[in-house]
């Protein structure tokens, strides 16, 4: 299939790829939100930070935990659940974020921290968390509607990191994030943009190799554990597509070992290694054997690597290179990106559930 505006914008009937192209200006929207954003509680010695979302809500969590790695002198949690862990207390910082408003599991999570006496920060497009939010005059941040919640992530994860910084928590990080958004650009429009032909493209040279593969995701668990999770879950949703993922070094100590049976199978899985400049060289070392063990056992590997100078930088460009891959590949499968009919119907029989 030749993956031309043509035939793209045929497939695309949600048009997911006006999204893809406006990410970078979400990221700069976003700095101007967590600027004129008001925080309705007094600073405090707060001991632990805890996101309470799921789906794209989760993700800009992770991305915030893994980014904030070496960072943080305080613990980061992400909850993907209806309750919230025993150490959540009035010491905790507590994000709420549900990109609709309306996620069950994240609306039972913020009344639990409520009950604790958790601080609230909420982050919604509007929804039941805006009502809740106002009616107790607690910290609403709100962000534009109309998107999925997978294609927030620039909201849903720049304006905590921001709040984290009025809140004296981390250092301030407008430089890396104006070169982050760089990088975006320069990686849209030199590697990612759909007029850019297949063989200078590398999200769709990507995408061609997943092509009726069954994808496995690896990369260091340091900083790039969101990337792997990210990708998974964009491969899932965008282009319906079932993928599995793990990390370096665990992946060494158990999955490794996997990579023999059933022998039927594994000629239609392809490896997707992710990797960065400054992992740890005994991980990138296990990296290079494991991708030599792979490839013994006639498996297809593929390297991608981060790009742009600083650690934000580099985690976004891959997280912006997958959202490409995930794109392209739903293209290929003749498939909109955009809708989620499963997960509409889930929700459905749920709320007949209740």
């Amino acid at each position: 299939m030749k993956l031309n505006l043509k035939t793209i914008k045929k497939i695309d009937q949600s048009d997911m790829l006006s999204l893809l192209l406006d990410f970078p200006l979400q990221c700069q929207a976003s700095l101007g939100i967590a600027r004129q954003s008001r925080l309705l509680f007094e600073k405090r010695d707060f001991k632990k930070i805890v996101f309470a979302g799921l789906g794209g809500s989760a993700i800009a969590g992770d991305l915030v935990k893994s980014y904030l790695y070496y960072e943080s002198n305080i613990p980061i949690l992400v909850s993907r659940e209806y309750e919230l862990p025993q150490y959540v207390d009035s010491s905790t910082l507590v994000f709420i974020s549900s990109y609709s408003g309306n996620t069950e599991e994240t609306l039972s999570a913020y009344k639990m921290a409520k009950e604790k006496g958790a601080t609230l920060i909420a982050i919604s497009s509007d929804g039941t968390l805006k009502e809740y939010a106002k009616k107790d005059n607690l910290t609403f941040i709100e962000i534009p509607k109309g998107l999925p919640p997978r294609c927030a992530l620039g909201y849903l994860s720049i304006i905590p990191l921001c709040l984290l910084v009025k809140l004296g928590l981390i250092q301030d990080l407008s430089a890396s994030i104006n070169q982050m958004i760089k990088t975006l650009e320069d990686l849209k429009n030199k590697n990612l943009h759909p007029r850019i032909g297949q063989m200078d493209n590398l999200a769709k040279a990507i995408a061609l190799k997943l092509h009726n593969k069954f994808s496995v995701i690896y990369s260091a668990s340091i900083h790039f554990d969101v990337v792997v999770t990210r990708l998974r879950s964009q491969l899932n949703e965008n282009a319906k597509s079932l993928a599995m993922s793990h990390f370096f070094p665990e992946m060494n100590h158990n999955e490794i070992v996997g990579w023999q049976n059933p022998k039927k199978i594994l000629k239609n899985f392809a490896v997707l290694m992710l990797k960065d400049k400054d992992m740890h060289p005994r991980t990138t070392k296990r990296m290079e054997i494991t991708s030599e063990i792979l490839k013994e056992e006639g498996i297809r590997v593929f390297q991608i690597w981060s790009q742009g100078e600083g650690l934000l930088s580099r985690i976004f460009s891959l997280i912006y290179i997958g959202d490409f891959i995930s794109y392209y590949l739903a293209i290929i499968y003749n498939t909109d990106p955009t809708p989620v009919d499963k997960v509409t119907f889930l929700k459905k029989r749920l709320a007949e559930n209740k």
